[in-house]
């Protein structure tokens, strides 16, 4: 489906072998509720690999991405809880961007999603305008239902956050972001063989590809956090 606002707080991790039934279990009961229960944010997501790495992606939708710069938030990342404090220093090979939405099509929320991260030499406007056409395109294609891309704030977020520290290792951060959502694997498949193909993103000024196929685990909106 369409985003719900205009910020994205994209984040890739795995985690240390033995840890990855605890990461999932603090995240459905803790860390996604705490996180969309707050000012702006809409909804969190968590996908699992099926052809990609690291092990875990999971999205949190905001109105704007000012709200991943909020207050309400910095004192959250400043401020961890017990079990976030124990599952966090487990993170391996961890991604996480703050993003803004360029575009975003689509109706329902799909089982699958490919993430695509890319890299261009093309201004924000330039490389934006070459997507339209073929995001609206393959909207109207069976079993796809969401087509999203976001333009990463490369460098934004500098603060030295408590959690951060637990990490270890500074996060890496991702320049674009191409994300297709479907019902079952092969309407993904058809486009990476014969729309966005890798000759084809490289021809519209991708300079770096790298893509994963990921399956939802968890979803949670403030509207489903706020019926209790």
């Amino acid at each position: 489906m369409a985003l719900l606002g205009k910020g994205v707080l994209a984040i890739w991790n795995g985690m240390t072998p033995g840890f990855e039934e605890e990461f999932t279990r603090w995240h459905v009961q803790e860390h996604i509720p705490e996180r969309v229960g707050l000012p702006g944010f809409e909804r969190g997501r968590r996908y699992v690999a099926v052809d990609g790495h690291p092990q875990f992606f999971n999205f949190y939708e905001t109105q704007t991405v000012a709200d991943l710069e909020s207050p309400a938030y910095k004192e959250r990342l400043n401020n961890p809880t017990p079990w976030t404090l124990a599952t966090v220093k487990q993170f391996t090979d961890t991604s996480r961007t703050l993003c803004n939405v360029a575009l975003t099509r689509g109706r329902g929320e799909g089982v699958f999603i490919e993430t695509i991260e890319l890299e261009t030499t093309k201004g924000d406007d330039v490389f934006t305008a070459t997507f339209e056409s073929a995001l609206d395109h393959l909207a109207g294609l069976d079993g796809v239902v969401g087509l999203h891309l976001l333009r990463g704030q490369i460098g934004q977020d500098q603060t030295m956050t408590e959690e951060k520290k637990l990490r270890g290792a500074p996060d890496r951060e991702v320049a674009w972001l191409l994300l297709i959502e479907t019902i079952d694997p092969e309407p993904m498949i058809v486009i990476r063989e014969h729309a966005l193909t890798d000759a084809f993103l490289t021809q519209i000024g991708s300079t770096k590809i790298k893509r994963g196929i990921y399956r939802l685990q968890y979803s949670l909106g403030k509207t489903e956090l706020l019926r209790g």
